[in-house]
């Protein structure tokens, strides 16, 4: 299973599952990131860190190291 972090700029994919515990996993799907939810890579910054997202038709950012405990096919 590939995760979000792996997801090119310009695709989309869709959340299969999140990985973590606790209080990160709850931020995160407080931010809206939660199973079968589309996500659109927008852009990535410079340095790579963080990535731009389209989420529920917002947008977010965020870290990479959160993106890689982000399931999608």
């Amino acid at each position: 299973m590939r995760t979000l972090k792996e997801v090119k700029v310009g695709e989309t994919a869709t959340v299969a599952g999140l990985r973590g515990e606790g209080a990160l996993k709850r931020r995160i799907m407080d931010m809206g990131v939660t199973r079968g939810t589309e996500i659109y890579v927008r852009k990535v910054a410079p340095l790579g860190d963080p990535i731009e997202l389209t989420v529920r038709g917002y947008e977010l950012s965020l870290r990479k190291s959160d993106a890689e405990l982000i399931e999608v096919y």
